[in-house]
């Protein structure tokens, strides 16, 4: 008996005694050590789970079995009635324990634990772990992160950074929303045009909409029309890595091509240029020595392409000044040998970020910039190659913003 107290003791289920306990070795219920222990209801009242009101009767009660935490090494499986409270205000409702949830088949501090797990390790392994089903793991892991995350805190908000990210192959994406001031996802849904990324503004609210002072964003029609819709006070900031990016490709790449498929170019010297394009957009203070000698050596032979790839490299000085008259000037100067260059995807490009210059400038203003997310859309493609790929979009959102939870205290 005195064995019986101490295992209540450690045990904690409060609200039932420890009756029987049967330790079975491996190979007797199974293929590991497994602990049965047998609990009954003390006396006492009864609570309802539901209103939280003690009762002195029940409805009735049916046999449970439920696991908990491994105990010296095997497998602890509890049996106990589980009690339906005949509550004079609800009706007939299961009785509340402070350690065993509503409907539960695992104990409140077994789920935790599974949870906790399940931030370092895959649902495969923590199933594999303890003997549990994938699809076990994956429900407690997810009310856990429910609870948790379930209602972001979106008051005191003043800034906004908005990206997306590839989700599936097939050019399926889902849209991130982030504090840049804390560093905290606040919000991810699938899609990317307005009527998808709308619910985010509507649970933000008219009130803390009209709060929001700056948002950072790529140059996607679709975000930019949905912000200046629902955010009539707050000011686009267009991202550097977002524009570099899209040079790269509207500017660089085009020139590059045609300059290869350009008659009277030596052998060697298409050559080169075919094989230039990551030369051409890396940052010079990454490259190595031999690519440095090569990229000497391509920009020496072919001035349309040393035109392109100066340039690329002026542009980025924009997102370096502090002062919006000082950086206008230096954009006029950029805008003015951009269309005189004579080559023409450089010149529409120009014309094109003409119009954006508003949201350019106002990074001296709001030194927004959505790097951030770039980083975080490394460790999002992490958590997927964890699982295997998610089917669950509420689930794999919820990885998502306990991945990346703010800056503490």
């Amino acid at each position: 008996m005195a064995n019986h107290h101490v295992t209540e003791a450690l045990g904690g289920w409060t609200g039932y005694s420890v009756g029987t306990v049967r330790r079975f070795e491996a190979g007797e219920k199974g293929t590991t050590p497994r602990v049965w222990i047998d609990l009954h209801r003390t006396d006492g009242p009864f609570v309802c789970s539901a209103c939280g009101r003690s009762c002195d009767k029940y409805h009735d009660h049916s046999e449970r079995w439920v696991r908990d935490l491994p105990i010296l090494g095997a497998e602890t499986h509890l049996c106990l009635p589980r009690f339906r409270v005949a509550c004079p205000t609800c009706g007939p409702k299961l009785e509340h324990l402070p350690w065993l949830s509503k409907h539960a088949r695992v104990t409140t501090r077994f789920a935790e634990h599974v949870a906790a797990l399940c931030e370092v390790m895959s649902i495969k392994h923590v199933a594999a772990l303890y003997r549990l089903s994938w699809n076990t793991v994956k429900v407690i892991d997810k009310a856990s992160l429910q609870r948790r995350f379930g209602e972001p805190d979106l008051s005191n908000l003043t800034t906004l950074a908005i990206d997306e990210f590839a989700i599936q192959k097939g050019h399926r994406y889902a849209t991130i929303f982030v504090d840049p001031t804390n560093k905290r996802v606040l919000w991810v849904c699938r899609g990317r045009s307005r009527e998808e990324i709308r619910p985010f503004f509507e649970k933000l609210g008219p009130d803390r909409c009209a709060r929001i002072e700056a948002v950072a964003i790529d140059m996607s029609a679709a975000f930019e029309a949905e912000v200046r819709h629902q955010c009539p006070n707050a000011a686009i900031v267009y991202d550097r890595f977002h524009i570099i990016a899209k040079y790269g490709r509207e500017v660089v790449d085009r020139v590059r091509g045609s300059e290869a498929r350009r008659d009277g170019n030596h052998r060697e010297d298409r050559k080169l240029i075919k094989g230039s394009r990551w030369l051409l957009l890396r940052n010079k203070r990454d490259l190595g020595h031999h690519d440095r000698v090569r990229l000497k050596e391509l920009l020496s032979i072919n001035r349309r392409l040393a035109t392109t790839y100066i340039l690329k490299d002026d542009l980025k000085q924009l997102w370096t000044y502090v002062y919006a008259d000082a950086a206008l000037r230096f954009w006029r100067g950029w805008y003015h040998r951009a269309v005189r260059s004579r080559i023409d995807p450089l010149k529409r490009f120009a014309r094109n970020l003409r119009d954006k210059i508003d949201g350019i400038l106002a990074h001296c203003v709001y030194p927004l910039h959505t790097s951030l997310l770039e980083g975080m859309n490394n460790k999002i493609k992490t958590l997927k190659r964890m699982a295997y790929g998610y089917r669950d979009d509420e689930y794999f959102f919820l990885k998502i913003r306990r991945a990346f939870p703010g800056n503490q205290g």
